[in-house]
């Protein structure tokens, strides 16, 4: 017996044995996978990050940009910076284009084919929801090489409890400030426009009901600064054209202080805003009678203006709902400045419009230009700053003829003014340039720009949208009479002769593809 109970469970344990070998064999049932779930708390295209409460949405487009008579975004040929033909540098952010004034060098067919990669990241919190969101563009555009192009970063920035933390968009700025009814409201003046964000720190309030209010210290230096002119370095400071050679604001002595209240509702959206803006100089020119001197001889025992404050006032309304048809909308913003001209017209556009045109005004003249220049203020030895001042207008009307077919009208009007004591400084700075003044010459600084233009868009499927653009700039200045200017003053390859001062019209051009994902 004993021996048959042994043989028994002997073979058992060979028996077992042999089952955990062979179980040992099979496959082992894998553990779930963590696939990634939609996030439904944001909004569309939302998704969790795996293993982790946080939601991400990626996002983007590629666009080609293509400009007729103009730069990128259908920017008028107006100069740019020196009277050296307002050649833009490639590195410029609108750039990369020759948009001198006339001569054969100017690029009148410009191109720009860019991609834009976002990621928007949010987080549920005890303090409410954390958000980052970052943005940035690759481009290639005309006069930057085959195999080379930009990287620009145009947002990155944190919210938090109420708090916006790094590069976003202005606090001045209205919603649609940016995209009003054009392809870009960069060169569409009388507005402020800040598509590509100014590193903050905002707070806003959310009262319910739609109504908002936000206030922020920015840091705007680039964007903000128009120009400031010391009359008495005449030479350095203005040239022939009305161009500002020399930018006399000193470094960055405080930051901008910016602030909206806000009102947004499905018929309507409303918004008002305020910045404050310091103005500062340079050392004073020595005053020792005379004219020209250079900035080599602005020392600090000169002397200096003392800083003053400028502003800017807007107001903004734009209706959506409108009885003409579903998705059109109006929208309109008033803006006045006051030596915080960038608020008026956008930093990326330069500080001078000078342009010149083919039919001059007086017999034997040559040719006829413009000289117009964008300045927060004018000061001379020993006095304070002289402030500029300025308002302006624009309004967009956009029309959907069908989900697929789209056509906006837009326009403004910018005037610039400078009081009596800045246009004498001015004035004294600009007459002693060295030309021969003619045919009742008279100089003043105040200018006018007008513009008006009309875009389609066809969106044949969802996120793929065709568009084209038509836009007319008149620059209305208030010089009379002429000059006679040596070679090349007005622009590469102009020859000697007189320049008649007369108001010039430019007409531009855009299409544009974008694909958004």
């Amino acid at each position: 017996m004993s021996k048959i109970k042994s043989l028994i469970l002997g073979s058992a344990a060979v028996i077992a044995a042999s089952v955990g070998a062979q179980a040992a064999d099979l496959p082992v049932k894998a553990k779930a996978v963590a696939y990634v779930k939609i996030c439904s708390l944001y909004g569309a295209g939302f998704y969790y990050i795996p293993g982790t409460d946080t939601c991400i949405k990626l996002g983007g487009y590629t666009q080609l940009d293509v400009n007729f008579n103009a730069g990128n975004y259908d920017q008028p040929g107006w100069a740019n910076g020196g009277g050296n033909g307002g050649t833009l540098s490639a590195g410029n952010a609108y750039g990369g284009n020759n948009l001198s004034m006339g001569s054969r060098d100017k690029d009148y067919f410009t191109t720009r084919a860019r991609n834009q990669f976002n990621i928007d990241t949010r987080t549920a919190t005890e303090y409410g929801v954390v958000r980052t969101f970052w943005s940035s563009n690759f481009e290639a555009s005309t006069g930057i090489g085959p195999s080379a192009g930009n990287l620009t970063v145009d947002y990155g920035f944190i919210q938090f409890a109420g708090f916006t933390l790094g590069k976003a968009v202005g606090t001045f700025q209205t919603p649609w400030g940016a995209y009003g009814g054009n392809n870009n409201t960069s060169f569409l003046l009388g507005g402020y426009d800040n598509a590509t964000g100014i590193t903050q720190i905002a707070y806003t309030w959310q009262f319910g009901n739609g109504v908002s209010a936000q206030v922020a210290v920015e840091d705007n230096r680039v964007i903000s600064k128009s120009a400031v002119l010391n009359a008495n370095e005449a030479n350095a400071t203005l040239n022939t054209t009305g161009a500002v050679a020399q930018n006399n604001y000193t470094g960055n002595m405080a930051p901008e202080f910016t602030g909206n209240i806000k009102i947004d509702q499905a018929a309507f959206t409303a918004q008002f805003s305020a910045a404050a803006h310091q103005v500062t100089g340079n050392y004073y020119a020595p005053n020792n009678g005379a004219f020209g001197n250079t900035a080599a001889t602005l020392v600090e025992t000169n002397g200096h203006p003392n800083s003053v404050w400028g502003y800017a006032l807007s107001g903004g309304l734009q209706l959506k709902n409108l009885p003409t048809g579903p998705g059109d909308k109006l929208s309109l913003d008033v803006t006045y400045a006051n030596g915080a001209m960038r608020y008026l017209i956008g930093g990326v556009t330069g500080a001078n419009f000078n342009q010149q045109g083919n039919a001059p005004v007086f017999a034997g003249s040559y040719q006829s230009m413009t000289a117009l220049t964008l300045l927060d203020g004018v000061y001379t030895t020993g006095n304070a700053i002289e402030k500029t001042t300025g308002w302006g207008l624009r309004g967009a009307f956009v029309h959907n003829w069908s989900p697929a077919w789209e056509t906006d009208v837009f326009g403004s009007y910018t005037s610039i003014n400078y009081n009596d004591n800045a246009t004498v400084a001015y004035c004294a700075s600009f007459n002693q340039q060295g030309t021969v003044k003619a045919n009742g010459y008279s100089c003043n600084p105040d200018f006018k720009i007008w513009q008006v233009g009309t875009r389609t868009a066809w969106t044949p499927v969802q996120n793929l949208t065709f568009s084209a653009e038509a836009m007319y700039t008149m620059l209305d200045q208030s010089f009379t009479g002429s000059q006679t200017l040596v070679a090349g003053s007005g622009g590469p390859f102009k020859p000697a002769g007189v320049y008649d001062f007369k108001d010039q019209g430019i007409v531009t051009g855009n299409i544009r593809v974008r694909r958004t994902w």
